[in-house]
């Protein structure tokens, strides 16, 4: 009898591309810069590596909470969320006027559970996350998160500056290294989530005159 050996899914991949997916159903990075909706960046990253871990790694929602520094409450509402309500709840959202708001958990784990399950279906649409991936990389700086919370995996939080300064000294955010931004970060980093907040300060107040 042949055996079948099961494919290793690679978590980091899957979840940048879960993250690129809820980008294309939110209208790309164009359309949350129109409609002043960059502080939902971080939130559908958080969602994407939640939907990512729960349905491919089997976590629970504790194991997934202290990775990501979240709340337990926080991530069953990601998991729980219901894609299609938040779907048009989002289109209704997008449709009127362009105001800053902060993106709740439901609707950034409706949005990841649909992108993975959009996925999961074959809708890969390899050539529009590229793209998606390049204009995100360009005007909203966002593929440097991702590549912090893959390194940062399997690091004990909270952690020191310097254990968290050994896995990210190469890491660039534009066109800084993370070993720049370091002093600006306090000694003892709780979470990745919140280092992911002090990496993201750290660039603004870099970057005041």
């Amino acid at each position: 009898m042949e055996t079948v050996t099961p494919q290793v899914v690679d978590i980091d991949k899957l979840a940048l591309q879960v993250f690129l997916k809820s980008l294309e159903i939110a209208g790309g990075p164009r359309k949350l810069i129109e409609h002043r909706h960059l502080t939902w960046v971080p939130a559908l990253i958080e969602a994407a590596y939640a939907v990512v871990l729960s349905k491919e790694a089997h976590k629970t929602a504790e194991d997934i909470a202290q990775f990501l520094g979240l709340t337990v409450p926080s991530v069953r509402n990601i998991l729980r969320a219901d894609p299609e309500q938040v779907q048009h709840k989002l289109q209704h959202e997008l449709a009127g006027e362009p105001r800053e708001r902060a993106i709740g958990t439901h609707i950034a784990g409706g949005l990841a559970l649909l992108a993975y399950d959009r996925l999961k279906q074959g809708d890969h649409a390899i050539a529009y996350l590229q793209d998606v991936y390049e204009q995100s990389a360009e005007i909203l700086g966002v593929a440097w998160p991702a590549e912090v919370l893959r390194r940062v995996k399997g690091l004990d939080f909270p952690a020191s500056r310097d254990a968290v300064a050994e896995r990210l000294r190469d890491v660039h955010i534009g066109h800084r290294v993370v070993c720049e931004l370091l002093p600006r970060l306090p000694e003892t980093i709780t979470s990745p989530s919140s280092l992911l907040s002090h990496l993201k300060a750290a660039v603004q107040a870099e970057e005041r005159p």
